[in-house]
């Protein structure tokens, strides 16, 4: 995880709650109350368990806490961590390059059919790519194609 980051006391509230019901070690957890959701970056390997047999410990979580989860299989490799944050959308390739003005960007080619997803209602997936890969990666920006 990228050096600097601060919870609320709330989020650190959400993250021991997921973690005692679903056995999982939550790395970051981002909440969103105007849209009324949580985000949850979990350790590499540990996505099963954190969604467990069939979505049920999602489901409770959700009645829970009355708020839509995600969650993120976290992976050190910028690649792998925008793929994963990506699903359920193919992605086809991810070029990460630096610019001559030092600002590091990716591009992220996706399935046709999957560009919708990828995006999200509003731009709001995309929007959640550029922020967690800012968070983690200083990826100043990533576009999709």
């Amino acid at each position: 995880m990228a050096t600097g980051i601060k919870l609320t006391s709330k989020e650190m509230r959400f993250i021991a709650l997921f973690e005692s019901i679903t056995g999982a070690t939550v790395k970051d957890c981002i909440l969103y109350e105007d849209q009324n959701r949580a985000i949850f970056i979990v350790k590499e390997g540990d996505i099963g368990m954190a969604v467990g047999k069939g979505g049920k410990n999602i489901r409770l979580l959700e009645r829970m806490t009355n708020k839509k989860h995600e969650i993120i299989e976290h992976s050190e490799d910028p690649t792998r961590f925008i793929k994963n944050a990506l699903k359920p959308a193919h992605v086809r390739e991810i070029r990460i390059t630096e610019k001559p003005d030092g600002k590091t960007i990716a591009v992220v080619s996706v399935n046709p059919r999957d560009k919708g997803v990828a995006i999200g209602k509003n731009g709001r997936n995309a929007e959640r790519i550029r922020f967690l890969a800012k968070r983690y990666f200083e990826i100043q920006n990533v576009s999709i194609t």
